[in-house]
């Protein structure tokens, strides 16, 4: 039996942003979203890179400027403990 030449694109492997907004329902990433922003970075305060924290391009982006945002506000340390 011959197989597909291309693969299915799984929600699996989406970003994790691409995928709550394809539900329906997800809030935009935002720098007072501090336990999101806290999941996607490393206990130093760096952030998570595209391979392991799985965000698309575009999210990635995004997520920088709001974890740069947080950091200028004091909501999460620029270094850590």
């Amino acid at each position: 039996m011959a197989r597909s030449r291309y693969k299915s694109f799984s929600d699996e492997g989406r970003c994790r942003f691409c995928r709550d907004k394809k539900k329906g329902g997800a809030l935009p990433i935002d720098f007072k979203d501090v336990p999101t922003l806290q999941k996607l970075c490393t206990g130093q305060g760096k952030l998570y890179s595209r391979k392991r924290s799985g965000n698309c391009a575009r999210h990635q982006r995004l997520l920088k400027l709001a974890a740069k945002r947080a950091r200028f506000m004091g909501l999460i340390p620029y270094v850590g403990q």
